[in-house]
């Protein structure tokens, strides 16, 4: 196999965080627009950044909105957890001697938020987040800085995703795109791979 890196996704990926943060969301419209939106509607804004949803929403005052979508984060902190396999499974990569990364539409902030505290932030050689590139995910942006942090190029590196805003990033930066049948919830985008499964990873990376 050519890849030597693989690059993750966050939200959808590694964290089941869809129920904390769509009713997080849902809440803070309730609060500061009084607006009652249904869950199913609020779905888009996963896998894009905060500010780019809230746009999307005609939010006003959106640095004020963000911090207080993500203090009700917090308040279903007990529903964001790891997938079942993904750390057994970083654990093996790294072992094997895979070049673990990151490309999420988190600001650093909420990454440091969720995976710090899980134990996640030392398994990565670079951690690409929304406020690193001006343009974001379906752009190729963000992961074409992350390989050029790596020293990496497109051949070498797989993107692992849940959404089609990954598929698309992957796609336009020539990068080959798993996706991650464990997290996806809508339907299925194009992708070279799709593991069932994060253990399903170490079949596919094979041996270095």
């Amino acid at each position: 196999m050519r890849y030597h890196t693989i690059i993750f996704d966050i939200d959808g990926t590694l964290l089941d965080s869809e129920y904390a943060n769509l009713h997080a969301l849902q809440d803070t419209l309730l609060e500061r627009t009084g607006r009652q939106m249904p869950l199913e509607s609020l779905a888009f804004a996963l896998g894009i950044p905060g500010e780019d949803a809230l746009r999307q929403l005609g939010v006003e005052q959106i640095p004020a909105f963000l911090d207080r979508w993500n203090e009700r984060v917090l308040c279903y902190a007990d529903r964001t957890v790891l997938f079942d396999g993904v750390r057994q499974t970083l654990d093996a990569l790294r072992a094997a001697g895979w070049r673990l990364a990151v490309v999420t539409s988190r600001t650093r902030a909420e990454y440091r938020q969720d995976m710090v505290p899980l134990g996640l932030d030392g398994y990565f050689a670079a951690v690409v987040c929304a406020d690193d590139t001006s343009a974001h995910k379906p752009d190729p942006a963000p992961l074409l800085e992350c390989l050029a942090r790596l020293g990496a190029g497109q051949s070498e590196a797989l993107y692992v995703g849940d959404s089609v805003y990954d598929s698309l990033c992957a796609q336009r930066a020539g990068v080959d795109f798993a996706l991650a049948l464990w997290g996806c919830r809508g339907p299925r985008p194009p992708a070279a791979h799709l593991p069932a499964a994060p253990g399903d990873l170490l079949r596919l990376a094979g041996s270095r």
